[in-house]
């Protein structure tokens, strides 16, 4: 039979096939997984690799990426593969990892704590008879490898790879269960109970169901959760989801603000490559998704990245020159979400961007090999257009002036790293609340402690799913107006 020899830095595997095979797939049987942010359709360029021997001629896509492309280039016989060297994700967001106080607690004298995120995943290590937590841990979400949004998965899904992601999944979250239990010193075994959270497509595809609700209007999920299960060989609570694309991290995060429990009209906002915007106004939860895509999460974007060593996560004017800073202070390997943002509020202060968002040159030099190019700018336009519309939509739905929110919580791991500042300078947060901003990290993983502690608060989500009112914005003329207002950058 034929083999692939697949190269990464020192290391080296191979893998036999029998007949002609796209190179990303034997890639992940050999578990060499690669990026495809595009779902595969070879727009993105991500999956950029050196390869010879027996294989398919460049298509249309690879010719005009100027590069073989994992997701397009088929093996057809002996051939040898050079990945790019994996790179740790320095950033993911944990929770707050606080002291906790048991109620009733699920059973076992160990349990876990999980988001599951579109992007990255998350696990914190309880005991539940004090309440301490043992241990954090978190990793990239392995399906990323198929695509970078839940649009692209639910396709994928749909097509035949149903099986492919649910396992994955759950062998990468066995794999946090047991690094987290081996920091803690404790035999994995003995970890009895899950609250695992996420967004309502990251549940559907971990439990094994069909998205096809979810793949077409009108986005009517046919299962909101709320319910125990067994996953991983172990008890499972899975939160309540508000809606079909607003998930049980919303509601996670919701309970970790007490944001419900205050009479104060205020706003949550998880920026991500889908947007979930809650607000609470005069006893009243109001509910809306907004499709940012995968520009803040650094897919999508020319010189994109995660939070790898050598992402530009900050970047700053001074005497009219750009600086830079990268994580770990690596030489610039690409632009991960908070630089991006950063970075086009200090060329639009330079005024090397205008209000339409136009550069007089099509591309931005900012360090050797890494630039902004026109298009990445586009892209941050319609992700920071959705956000702010669909943030102005929710208020316009209740009657709400934007005067009005006392506070402003910014939730998940992008926020975390966002500079509040430069956030506003490009309209991604309506500049009024930038001085509301109360940014409270992973609540998502916080309320899933609660949870896993406190079985009685799983009532409190059951009323907020039942209560929640979910403003629309697919069709909603407000939001299609303002939507194309906040295309520009505000002067």
């Amino acid at each position: 039979m034929p083999t692939l020899t697949i190269h990464r830095g020192p290391q080296t595997a191979s893998v036999t096939f029998t007949g002609p095979e796209k190179l990303s797939s034997l890639l992940d049987k050999a578990g060499y997984s690669t990026a495809h942010p595009c779902g595969g359709r070879g727009i993105c360029g991500k999956c950029a690799v050196m390869l010879t021997g027996n294989s398919s001629s460049p298509n249309s896509a690879e010719e005009r990426c100027g590069a073989r492309l994992s997701c397009q280039a088929v093996i057809l016989g002996d051939a040898e593969v050079i990945l790019p060297q994996a790179h740790p994700m320095m950033q993911i967001e944990g929770g707050s990892s606080r002291m906790l106080t048991p109620v009733h607690a699920m059973p076992g004298q160990y349990g876990a704590a999980i988001d599951v995120g579109t992007t990255t995943l998350a696990l914190q290590l309880y005991d539940l008879h004090t309440g301490r937590c043992l241990a954090c841990t978190s990793m990239l979400n392995p399906q990323t490898g198929v695509a970078a949004d839940v649009i692209g998965r639910i396709d994928a899904a749909l097509h035949g790879g149903a099986e492919q992601l649910r396992t994955g999944m759950e062998a990468a979250l066995e794999a946090l269960l047991h690094t987290a239990a081996a920091q803690a010193g404790v035999p994995s075994g003995d970890v009895e109970s899950l609250v695992i959270t996420g967004n309502t497509t990251m549940l559907y595809l971990l439990t094994g169901r069909s998205p096809e609700s979810l793949s077409h209007a009108p986005f009517a999920a046919d299962h909101l959760f709320g319910t125990e299960c067994s996953l991983l060989g172990r008890r499972c609570y899975l939160p309540p989801c508000l809606h079909a694309f607003v998930g049980a991290d919303t509601a996670c995060a919701l309970l970790a603000s007490a944001m419900p429990d205050q009479d104060e009209t205020a706003l949550l906002c998880d920026i991500g490559t889908n947007g979930e915007i809650a607000l609470r106004h005069k006893g009243q939860l109001y509910i809306a998704s907004t499709a940012a895509g995968p520009a803040f999460e650094g897919a999508g974007v020319s010189c994109g990245c995660g939070s790898i060593p050598g992402a530009i996560d900050r970047v700053d004017v001074t005497d009219e020159q750009l600086h830079i800073r990268t994580i770990a202070g690596e030489t610039p390997a690409g632009l991960c979400g908070s630089g991006l943002v950063d970075v086009i509020a200090a060329l639009l202060k330079l005024e090397i961007i205008d209000e339409t968002g136009a550069m007089e040159d099509h591309i931005y030099p900012l360090a050797p090999g890494v630039t902004l190019t026109q298009q990445d700018v586009r892209a941050v336009q319609l992700a920071k257009a959705a956000i702010a519309a669909g943030t102005a939509s929710l208020l316009q739905a209740a009657g709400c002036s934007v005067g009005e929110v006392r506070t402003m919580y910014l939730a998940g791991g992008f926020g975390s790293h966002l500079s509040i500042s430069s956030a506003a300078a490009i309209g991604l947060i309506l500049p009024e609340l930038a001085d509301k901003i109360q940014v409270i990290g992973n609540a998502a993983l916080d309320g899933a402690a609660l949870l896993l502690t406190d079985t009685t608060l799983r009532s409190k989500l059951t009323a907020m799913q039942q209560s929640a009112h979910h403003v629309r914005l697919d069709g909603n003329p407000y939001f299609s107006q303002r939507y194309v207002e906040e295309m520009l950058f505000a002067q």
